[in-house]
């Protein structure tokens, strides 16, 4: 056998442990919905603090539905889950002629496994104002085109998922990032606090 054949077969047996790993992965994991709305900003009644606002505006809410369901009881939590958001907003405009895709991570720690985990983003009313010229949309409808999610653990994509077209149709756009929110940053932080997975701040490394 030639030295170059040998190489060629010394490759292949190292790729396959890491393809049947990579196919592993994907099996445990599934995102099961994608649901978006527009929730107006909490009001929270505070004592002897009076300043209020007006009117409470509309935040883009994205939340993602998903399984992790692995084959061993062991590890029981998992610390390496990101999940990446990809919104794509109907603003068609001249700085954005098929609309503006805003991209963005959200870091889970201590997720336990199970089906029926959550994870949510957000886009701000004043990042929504701005992108739509200074008014602000209506209805969700009027707000997004289309959401792409993909969960990365370890490094690797293990599971994805949209609400529009096939594949990874958001790798066309051209991203504008920092402007999707976790939970933690947004004034949503304190409700539903059990309905979400943990997210790791930003300042731990996210």
């Amino acid at each position: 056998m030639s030295p170059s054949k040998c190489l060629s077969l010394a490759i292949v047996a190292c790729a396959m442990p890491l393809l049947a790993s990579a196919q592993q992965a994907s099996q445990e994991f599934q995102i099961s919905n994608i649901e978006f709305a527009l929730q107006e900003s909490p009001n929270f009644s505070v004592s002897g603090y009076n300043k209020k606002v007006r009117k409470a505006t509309p935040w883009l809410e994205v939340e993602v539905t998903f399984d992790w369901t692995p084959r061993l009881a062991e590890p029981k939590y998992l610390d390496d889950l990101v999940i990446n958001y990809y919104i794509l907003l109907s603003n068609k405009t001249k700085d954005f002629p098929q609309g503006a895709l805003l991209v963005g991570t959200v870091n889970h720690v201590s997720v336990t496994q199970g089906k029926d985990l959550r994870s949510v983003a957000y886009v701000s009313p004043r990042t929504l104002e701005k992108m739509f010229d200074g008014k602000l949309p209506v209805n969700v409808g009027q707000t997004v085109a289309g959401v792409g999610v993909t969960l990365t653990s370890g490094g690797n994509v293990v599971a994805e998922r949209s609400t529009s077209g096939r594949g990874q149709w958001w790798t066309t756009y051209q991203p504008t990032q920092g402007l999707v929110l976790n939970k933690m940053e947004t004034p949503f932080a304190p409700i539903a606090w059990d309905y979400y997975e943990p997210v790791k701040s930003r300042s731990a490394g996210q």
